[in-house]
């Protein structure tokens, strides 16, 4: 697990980082605080591997806290000010996190982080894909023991992220650790194709190709050079 620090001056920002920690299965909460000094006495005793820093406080502003820090601990920055992100960059942060933070974007940073932070450290939750049916597959869910049935019906589309994966349906999303290839291997062709590294996309859920786009209800969905011949192959096949 990644040991994970939230630091604001505003309590309620804090809480919010917190809760996005708690729902993120390889981080966990050692503390948060809105005193700038208390976490740098935190990092200094090694006692995390992550700090989600705000940059404007009163007593020492995040650029400061950096400087000092040094490479104790992994830093993603959270503000309100976009002028801040090349000099955090500078210092070598993970990521540049813009308020009000989504917790879809606070998880690719997440993500970011863990690829930084050696994963050999880390317990990471395996497996994700526990059985599929012939119309169904369940998902390894947020938390232990958590799995979601998933009908073949209901999926839109399928993103990949390095070693996740984000199942869209009508209703939800659903992220889960593994690898896009794997998962491809467990779906049912047709519907799904993989029309990109990064997507796999249900053949039914289409609503128009334009060009070299793929549009799936309000998502435009690229078609990658390697895929396009077999992908334009099938489509052709079943006008």
């Amino acid at each position: 697990m990644i040991r994970c620090l939230a630091v604001d001056d505003e309590s309620y920002a804090s809480d919010i980082i917190a809760t996005f920690i708690n729902k993120t299965p390889f981080l966990e909460l050692v503390g948060t605080t809105t005193n700038a000094f208390e976490a740098l006495n935190i990092v200094q005793e090694g006692k995390v591997d992550l700090v989600f820093l705000d940059i404007q406080m009163p007593e020492l502003t995040g650029i400061q806290f950096l400087k000092i820090v040094g490479g104790k601990c992994k830093v993603i920055l959270t503000t309100a000010y976009p002028e801040y992100a090349l000099e955090g960059f500078d210092l070598d942060v993970v990521d540049y996190l813009l308020k009000p933070i989504s917790y879809e974007r606070f998880y690719k940073a997440a993500i970011k982080a863990q690829q930084v932070i050696s994963p050999a450290q880390y317990e990471v939750v395996n497996s994700p894909v526990v059985a599929t049916g012939n119309d169904f597959i369940f998902i390894k869910g947020d938390t232990k023991n958590k799995f979601i049935k998933v009908n073949y019906d209901d999926i839109l589309y399928i993103e990949g992220l390095k070693n996740y994966v984000s199942v869209y349906t009508s209703s939800q999303r659903i992220i889960t650790y593994q690898a896009l290839r794997e998962l491809e291997v467990d779906l049912p062709k047709p519907p799904f194709y993989r029309i990109h590294k990064s997507y796999i996309i249900s053949l039914e859920k289409i609503k128009m190709i334009d060009g070299n786009t793929v549009y799936i209800n309000d998502q435009s969905i690229p078609i990658g050079e390697t895929y396009k011949e077999e992908f334009f192959k099938v489509v052709r096949d079943r006008k």
